[in-house]
């Protein structure tokens, strides 16, 4: 009989939906993650000689093309699954801790990145201005075991409320930056061409993807719990609302309607679903539907996940990182072991986290499907030089994040979180912040714990 590629990669990925679950559950005893697994398991099916089709966006721009979309759609469920999983009330002072996150970290990470592109690569500024606000963002795809846990459940520390929340937020905050590689290319003025960067780019569609995440929220919120208010006495006296997994078409719907909206007003798409995900999270903060909504929304974004882990391992296979060169892969380890560490350690300074937590934060910062994103995207809106030396440094840069971050985070959050180290707010410190027993958010507002 023939042996038929197309029908072996059903087979495949059959085979990794099912095992997913028991398999991370069963490598988290070895210290090792889900994507290290099915990377290599992709690497080793795509390297054999078994006729399998070659996958190499470096070269193939229908490969870019098809690589921005399915990025696309992983990064905003999993944006959705960050925001929904967030049960601390948005305030200045409940978020302290990321916004230097965000307003050191991430722009520091992009200058040194860009920098070392132009000089240690020799990168155009355009290409290394994409190579910086590519690498800049921390990933809420790859980085679930460093994540809260779903709504109702215990992991609520608050290292991992900070690596959840810089991922929703910056992988939206990266787009100005790539915005900006691309208005480089066809740059006659440096001026003007800044000048209209900072307004449309930076400034309306940051705002306009935040006010149409917030709208959107709201309008959620208040058709679902609209609907219970209207719920027959019974199910009331019960206490138990008539919530199902049906439920789940109202969340891909309000997922897809705040992204669609937000780009159509030229607004960032992921910020307006991170924010319309917290917003809707605030109502009714003790509603078994916000545990539902999550289970629904990260069903789809592993299945999802399992095909584009085995992708990435077709892309090494396919020879993605043929272009690497020694100082490419000096620059994507300083990212790993220098240039992220030192830039959150500096954002983190501001904190009220003891220094273990900040080192954990600042060291956990997990690349991954955003980057892929942001270059298939430049990819395909620009004609940027030296294409295949971009695709080999962030493929690198990924895959090292994949192995070290893979191995590392488990014990790492793990020995944070037996050390009880949490951030409190116009209170003495108390041990029971992991408390299973969901709490009340008003109580949080007051205690800044999680």
């Amino acid at each position: 009989m023939e042996f038929d590629p197309r029908i072996f990669m059903f087979v495949l990925f059959g085979l990794g939906m099912m095992l997913a679950v028991g398999l991370e559950k069963w490598l988290l005893r070895y210290w090792l993650s889900l994507p290290i697994a099915y990377v290599g398991v992709g690497y080793l099916v795509f390297s054999l000689p078994l006729g399998m089709p070659t996958f190499n966006p470096a070269t193939d721009g229908f490969d870019a093309l098809t690589l921005e979309y399915v990025t696309e759609f992983i990064v905003i469920v999993s944006l959705m699954a960050a925001g929904i999983a967030i049960d601390r009330p948005v305030s200045w002072t409940n978020w302290r801790q990321i916004w230097p996150l965000l307003a050191i970290a991430m722009p520091l990470t992009i200058l040194a990145v860009a920098l070392l592109g132009w000089w240690g690569l020799g990168l155009v500024p355009a290409s290394a201005i994409l190579l910086g606000a590519v690498l800049a963002p921390t990933d809420p795809v790859l980085a679930r075991s460093v994540q809260v846990g779903p709504p109702g459940e215990s992991q609520r520390h608050d290292v991992r409320f900070s690596l959840t929340t810089e991922a929703g937020l910056n992988d939206g905050l990266a787009f100005p930056f790539t915005h900006l590689a691309i208005a480089v290319l066809g740059m006659t003025a440096l001026w003007p061409g800044l000048i209209e960067w900072a307004a449309l780019d930076l400034v309306w569609r940051i705002a306009a993807g935040c006010a149409v995440g917030y709208g959107v929220g709201r309008l959620g919120a208040w058709y679902v719990f609209e609907r219970e208010a209207d719920a027959p006495i019974e199910d009331v006296e019960q206490e138990r609302p008539r919530y199902s997994t049906s439920e789940g078409l109202i969340v891909l719907g309000t997922l897809l309607l705040a992204y669609g909206a937000a780009e159509l007003v030229n607004g960032y798409g992921f910020l307006a679903v991170f924010v319309g995900a917290v917003t809707a999270r605030q109502r009714e903060n003790a509603s078994r539907y916000h545990k539902i909504s999550h289970h629904f929304i990260d069903q789809i974004e592993q299945i999802v996940l399992v095909a584009v882990l085995f992708g990435f391992g077709a892309m090494l296979a396919g020879g993605v990182l043929d272009a690497l060169t020694l100082p490419a892969a000096a620059i994507a380890a300083a990212l790993v072991f220098v240039i992220r560490p030192i830039g959150g350690l500096l954002a983190e300074s501001l904190s009220g986290l003891p220094w273990q937590g900040k080192l954990a934060v600042a060291f956990l910062g997990v690349r991954g499907m955003g980057s892929i994103y942001y270059l298939a995207y430049g990819q395909t809106h620009g004609d940027f030089p030296q294409l295949a030396l971009l695709w080999a440094t962030v493929s690198f840069a990924i895959l090292l994040s994949i192995v070290v971050h893979g191995i590392v985070s488990g014990p790492f959050i793990a020995l944070v979180e037996r050390r009880n180290w949490h951030i409190h707010v116009g209170m003495e410190p108390t041990m029971d912040a992991l408390s299973p027993e969901p709490r009340r958010e008003v109580e949080i507002e007051k205690s800044g714990r999680t």
